[in-house]
């Protein structure tokens, strides 16, 4: 029997079909697995937990902001780890972590009301911190390292078709995401906040948990194969496919193109956690419905769903900078939508969320690969997942302050808007980085590009 890890409990090898679909629908399913550490997720014990801890909505926000901020800090250093142990490993622990912090946050008015009677000071201020903490690990876990692993390594184990991939997984990330808040929604109803966090826990750390040891593995090379499966291709003809250059993180930062592309999808999470924190508040402000409000997560998944499917078999033929300008473009009419909401700019909202949403998930797993190579993609993707968690840290809370500070969340939906137009110029400059070293896929549209695509990217 092999000792080789990776053919443990069986050789993929051996499974009479590429495994690497096996990847894309496991690795999809992680991405889902995060939902109770994504925004939409926590967005539905919003409310519960205002009343909960006795905290304001700004404090909430507040706690939200720190404990993103923090676990963004450290995933870079995550990332590092995925480079030396496998995705396997690190899934594992992430899922055993996210359980572990949603239980944690299950009982946060409990152990904040103990706090306060042992230790004295208000029972607000202990509920502040508990949460804080309990932000810091569902975040850290959940958007952060068990979404970066997942889609890392479905990257992994494809080159020529990774872009329809990502497109397959997609569909099934937003079908999962979208019914994330109204699930989550009907089961506080059901069984309450607490019970709901503690099933979410038993479900991710237990039964998910079993699904990766059982099924994750880290590249097809480990275990014998090659990305895409093409075991018939010439050997040379797939050595030359994989002749990227592989950059360090050091490298990787000061090319142009990464705090470009980093800085985009910073801003998009940015834009959605904002949204998807404050959504019910969003609406109620200007006089529209809870229902309302949560009415526009179904419609922007179907469009987005289509959408992201035909931007990742898109994306293997044309230059990424063309689908980053489909999400800075999807951005903007989000801000927009948001300075003056009404009936009709609900509309744009739900079109500019989909737009970029659907831009996002494929940029946020195609670039680090196609730009930077596989060997630090941990790493690489990484910082760029630190940039991600620490602006969704700051849109809640500059949107909450927004609104304190004016009663309109229109202030902030304008600052952000004319930052995120500078980067939509910025981006017009963008190159792929493999350009620069003449390698086998530095003319960007991919390794199988047609002819009338066979240009150097400018």
């Amino acid at each position: 029997m092999s000792r080789n890890p990776s053919n443990i409990p069986f050789a993929p090898s051996r499974v009479p079909f590429f495994y690497g679909w096996v990847i894309v629908a496991v690795g999809t399913l992680g991405v889902v697995m995060s939902a109770p550490g994504q925004t939409m997720g926590v967005s539905a014990f919003t409310e519960h937990l205002l009343d909960a801890l006795g905290v304001s909505r700004e404090q909430l926000s507040l706690a939200y902001l720190i404990g993103t901020a923090t676990s963004g800090l450290v995933l870079t250093f995550a990332g590092k780890l995925y480079d030396r142990w496998g995705a396997r490993v690190v899934t594992l622990l992430s899922c055993v972590g996210l359980g572990g912090m949603l239980l944690w946050c299950s009982q946060c008015d409990r152990m904040a009301a103990g706090l306060s009677g042992s230790l004295g000071g208000g029972r607000a201020a202990w509920g502040f911190v508990v949460i804080l903490v309990g932000f810091f690990g569902i975040r850290f876990c959940g958007q952060g390292v068990l979404t970066m692993v997942s889609r890392n390594m479905v990257m992994k184990w494809f080159d020529r078709h990774r872009g329809l991939a990502n497109g397959f997984m997609g569909v099934g990330i937003s079908l999962g995401m979208s019914g994330a808040p109204m699930m989550f929604a009907a089961t506080i109803d059901v069984i309450g906040w607490r019970h709901a966090w503690l099933a979410a826990a038993g479900i991710v750390a237990v039964v998910f948990g079993a699904v990766v040891l059982l099924l994750y593995r880290d590249n097809p090379e480990d275990c014998g194969l090659v990305p895409d499966g093409s075991l018939h291709d010439d050997e040379t003809a797939v050595a030359a496919r994989l002749a990227h250059r592989q950059f360090t993180l050091g490298e990787a930062v000061r090319t142009y193109a990464f705090w470009v592309f980093a800085l985009a999808l910073g801003v998009f999470g940015l834009q959605m956690t904002a949204v998807s924190f404050h959504v019910v508040s969003i609406f109620d402000s200007v006089g529209m419905s809870e229902a309302m409000a949560l009415s526009i997560f179904m419609p922007a998944a179907v469009i987005g769903v289509v959408w992201q499917f035909a931007a990742g078999w898109i994306s293997d033929y044309v230059p990424l900078k063309y689908l980053l300008t489909v999400m800075l473009a999807g951005l903007c009419g989000s801000m927009a939508s948001l300075i003056d909401l009404n009936e009709t700019t609900r509309w744009l909202l739900i079109l500019s969320n989909a737009l970029a949403g659907g831009s996002f998930g494929v940029l946020s797993s195609v670039t680090w690969p196609r730009y930077f190579g596989r060997e630090h993609l941990g790493a690489i993707s990484g910082l760029n997942m630190s940039v991600i968690v620490l602006a969704s840290a700051i849109g809640p809370w500059l949107y909450s302050r927004a609104m304190a500070m004016t009663a309109s969340y229109a202030p902030a939906a304008i600052g952000c808007l004319i930052f995120t137009g500078g980067l939509l110029l910025a981006g017009i400059a963008v190159r792929n980085p493999q350009t620069e070293f003449g390698s086998a896929r530095g003319r960007e549209g991919g390794p199988h590009k047609r002819a009338t695509f066979r240009r150097r990217e400018t």
